[in-house]
């Protein structure tokens, strides 16, 4: 059984910041530069993010994000699983993580963008799997062929 600790992400630490290139270089890989809508290190900073990173065996195995759109909900941003640590139930732990948090924080709607191409295809089925449903672009996505938009009450 894997062990996997969840905490706030230290952006000063290299591994993390190495799993953050590597979203986005994948996000810039799979999408076209205008489809790509991932948080450069400057967005996860902001004030209204919070970043996680779960550890395994003192590695970073996963990143994700929570950023604040009003008092009410949030956007899950940056889920990413380092490509050693896929299939071994990081991606869902840090989902849970970061639902549990938007509800200590009051929240009571998560939204998200994806892919739409077969590189996001596991991601999509990850979010369907905790009671994610397709919505329209929310606030200020516009509609991409490229995107999948999601929602889910807390």
């Amino acid at each position: 059984m894997t062990v996997v600790t969840i905490a706030l992400a230290d952006l000063d630490d290299p591994r993390t910041r190495a799993l953050v290139s590597a979203h986005l270089s994948g996000m810039r890989a799979a999408s076209p530069p205008e489809s790509v809508h991932a948080l450069e290190m400057a967005g996860l900073q902001h004030p209204d993010v919070t970043l996680w990173s779960a550890e395994v065996d003192d590695r970073i195995a996963g990143i994700a994000a929570l950023s604040r759109l009003d008092d009410t909900s949030g956007e899950i941003k940056s889920m990413r699983v380092d490509e050693a640590f896929l299939g071994r139930g990081i991606g869902r732990a840090l989902l849970h993580h970061v639902m549990g948090a938007a509800r200590k924080r009051g929240m009571t709607r998560l939204w998200l963008e994806t892919g739409s191409t077969d590189e996001f295809l596991a991601a999509r089925r990850l979010y369907e799997s905790e009671g994610f449903t397709p919505c329209g672009p929310f606030g200020a996505y516009r509609p991409d062929p490229f995107s999948a938009f999601f929602s889910r009450p807390l």
